[in-house]
């Protein structure tokens, strides 16, 4: 994909609005379970508002941590938002559909315009809560996930289609893909974390910065991201920061979405504004 490519990818918007769907308080977070929508397959309802934004502070949810001060999902989600984080990733790889639906469509309907939302992996779930029309942006797909010619396919093209790399080889199969099939790519692991066990071994800074290069598509480092790791990817060419740990398992999680924020902002001068489909204002 050329750079003019990757900056026209930049400028879609996702067109539609959403329409209210009411759950009932009994799964995680005090988030129904029993969302009801009927899916069929090919739905692509256009959600939110895209506009440029970057990418900067990336969380991404872990219920497990969340819930060691016993502030949950939607707390965490809600206090690194009115901090500054600007796309919220949903994962949890244990749920069951129905409850990553009914968190993802909480979270989605918590944030409102705020922030980006999408779901880890789980197509299924992204398709479901759009059809509702709750504000889920897309999805972040790894290697062995759904193709993403595939969740493209099926979200049309003004959906957020973010994908996990790490290897040249990765690179260059997304460089042979049509244009506009991936806007994100979520490279790492950079340091060694517990919060994925069965991690490639770890890039480094240095080894971001060779792929970051290698590539026109905004790049967001991920994998034991601490502060001090801010700066130096931001000026390796980083479009963001993925966290999950680091505010999720935080006893204050606002406060440590901020230090992130900060520490962001105050990191090298970098061109890597872009406007994620479905983004936040």
């Amino acid at each position: 994909m050329s750079g003019s490519d990757a900056r026209a990818l930049g400028r879609r918007g996702v067109r539609g609005a959403p329409r209210p769907v009411t759950a009932r308080p009994h799964g995680p977070d005090g988030v129904g379970v029993g969302v009801g929508v009927g899916v069929g397959v090919g739905v692509g309802v256009g959600v939110g508002v895209g506009v440029s934004v970057g990418v900067g502070v990336y969380l991404v949810t872990d219920p497990g941590l969340a819930g060691r001060h016993g502030i949950g999902v939607l707390g965490v989600v809600r206090a690194a938002v009115d901090a500054g984080v600007r796309i919220v990733q949903v994962r949890d790889k244990q749920a069951p559909a129905r409850e990553l639906l009914a968190l993802s469509a909480a979270v989605a309907d918590a944030v409102g315009d705020l922030a980006t939302v999408v779901v880890d992996d789980r197509l299924d779930v992204v398709l479901a809560a759009r059809a509702a029309g709750h504000r889920v942006a897309g999805v972040h797909l790894g290697q062995s996930d759904v193709p993403v010619r595939a969740a493209r396919a099926l979200l049309g093209p003004d959906a957020h289609v973010g994908l996990t790399a790490n290897t040249p080889e990765h690179l260059a199969a997304v460089a042979a893909l049509p244009p506009g099939t991936v806007d994100l790519l979520g490279v790492g692991v950079v340091r060694p974390t517990t919060t994925k066990a069965d991690h490639p071994a770890p890039l480094g800074v240095d080894g971001f910065a060779r792929l970051a290069a290698a590539t026109p598509l905004p790049c967001v480092g991920i994998g034991g991201v601490t502060i001090d790791d801010v700066g130096p990817l931001r000026a390796a060419g980083a479009a963001g920061v993925a966290v999950v740990s680091g505010i999720c398992a935080a006893a204050d999680p606002g406060a440590a979405a901020a230090a992130y924020v900060a520490a962001w902002r105050a990191g090298a001068d970098h061109p890597a504004a872009t406007r994620l489909p479905g983004g936040a204002r």
